[in-house]
């Protein structure tokens, strides 16, 4: 393997291709690889606030990097850098670091390696709005009930939303309250463990591995996809672990039944449980997240620099959090208090550009969503699983864009007018009595609105 610095100097050369300056500059300086050890690279940050930063936020990115340059890379641990032991790394510029802000309190938080669970994610630091209410209600009844109610239990939603500090707040509350075996794993942890297995013939070993558990957390199920001999050994698992009343949770960027490559079989039992989705929060619990971290750091920003925040940051809770990092930081670098001006430009070189929206990307996430040919929703054909896609279509595109009624029918297949405010009224009428319908419009439209603002968004010409 590499030397130290050859390593990371190389790896740095991509990641910084790879994200903003501002990013680059403000989580990156002052890191090195101190140490490698049975192919694990030890990264030097220097404190626990970039520490936490990056591995929530660029882990994959990094381990990417360093795979890149040098494929025996297994894995990366982040140390926090000790006085007088500091190999500079002149692909960086270097500053002395400061002192950290007297306000900011970071304790250093260890993933428990027995269990995985990260005892910084708890219910107490957990904000609840609408956005995510069922979830968390879901959550609530299942450790009351452990492996009786809601099992398994599967939640899905965008990256950011908060999927993973819910699912570990479970799991330790479970480990602290009621003294159960948890484990928590992701998806991809779990297809390696596998693959190894196989390469060292011990499949009897990690056939037995994760039956001890009273809850078994299994994040970013979507990564099962296309992996036939996980997904066979993940399907066993899961009717030992059912059978004897232990409780499964699982997690997904998106619902089982749009995980491609996924078997029949599989899917099934993912959806013979609670199914949940977790959507954007809105701007009410923006504000009340930020809030609930600026107490949690004891650092104190204006009310109206915190709306301007919520206001201006939509996408998920992760960003928020990566803003106000990256406000706290920068104090702690400049050893002051930022002006509202340098704040605004913080948000204003964070916040994602607006787009317009075009026909083409309505119609293409509703047949995602019910896995059909977009072609189908130009013909002439009265299939039922051809009709509501085609139905829902019409009101999102009415209802969130106010494209006049001609205008859908015409690029709708050439439909009248007629047609479409009947399909319009009948998606409105069904959303009366219908949750269900509500849920999955709902994700529709996250999906549309992914990467850009709901209010202000436009259709554009392009069918």
């Amino acid at each position: 393997m590499l030397d130290n610095k050859k390593l990371w100097v190389d790896s740095i050369v991509e990641i910084e291709l790879g994200i903003s300056k501002a990013n680059f500059s403000t989580w990156f300086k002052n890191t090195y690889i101190s140490k490698q050890e049975d192919d694990i690279i030890f990264l030097s940050v220097p404190n626990a606030f970039v520490k936490d930063w990056l591995l929530n936020k660029f882990h994959k990115f990094i381990l990417k990097a360093l795979r890149n340059v040098s494929s025996n890379v297994r894995g990366v641990e982040y140390i926090i850098q000790k006085e007088g032991d500091k190999e500079r790394d002149s692909r960086l510029e270097q500053t002395e670091r400061p002192p950290v802000n007297s306000q900011m309190k970071l304790n250093e938080l260890y993933i428990n390696k027995e269990d995985n669970l990260n005892p910084k994610y708890v219910f107490d630091s957990f904000i609840v709005g609408s956005f995510n209410e069922l979830a968390h209600a879901a959550s609530q009844a299942v450790i009351k009930n452990l492996g009786t109610t809601y099992n398994p239990l599967y939640i899905y939603g965008g990256t950011g939303l908060g999927k993973t500090h819910l699912l570990q707040s479970m799991g330790n509350h479970l480990k602290n309250t009621a003294n159960k075996k948890i484990f928590y794993m992701t998806s991809e942890k779990y297809v390696s463990e596998y693959v190894d297995s196989i390469r060292n013939n011990t499949p009897h070993i990690f056939k037995d591995k994760y039956k001890k558990y009273d809850m078994l957390i299994v994040d970013d199920i979507q990564f099962f996809s296309k992996k036939e001999g996980s997904q066979d050994e993940l399907f066993h698992l899961f009717n030992y672990l059912h059978e004897n009343n232990k409780q499964l949770i699982f997690s997904s960027d998106k619902p089982p039944r749009q995980i491609s490559n996924l078997e029949d079989r599989l899917r099934s039992r993912f959806e013979g449980g609670m199914i949940i989705e977790v959507s954007k929060p809105d701007y009410e619990s923006r504000v009340a997240i930020l809030r609930s971290k600026l107490k949690s750091i004891n650092f104190f920003l204006p009310d109206d620099t915190v709306e301007h925040i919520a206001t201006n940051i939509l996408d998920n809770i992760r960003e928020l959090e990566g803003i106000l990092n990256a406000v706290v930081c920068q104090s702690q670098l400049k050893n002051k208090e930022l002006s509202a001006s340098e704040i605004k430009q913080l948000v204003k070189n964070s916040s994602k550009q607006r787009k317009t929206v075009s026909i083409k990307d309505v119609l293409k996430a509703v047949c995602d969503f019910y896995n059909i040919d977009e072609k189908s929703l130009y013909e002439k054909t009265r299939r039922k699983e051809v009709v509501k896609p085609r139905q829902i279509a019409m009101y999102i595109l009415r209802q969130d864009f106010n494209t006049s009624y001609p205008y859908i029918g015409q690029k709708l297949g050439g439909r009248d007018h007629t047609t479409v405010i009947h399909a319009c009224e009948k998606i409105k009428a069904a959303l009366k009595n219908s949750p269900a319908l509500e849920q999955e419009i709902d994700h529709i439209k996250s999906v549309i609105y992914s990467g850009q603002a709901l209010a202000g968004a436009t259709i554009s010409d392009q069918n």
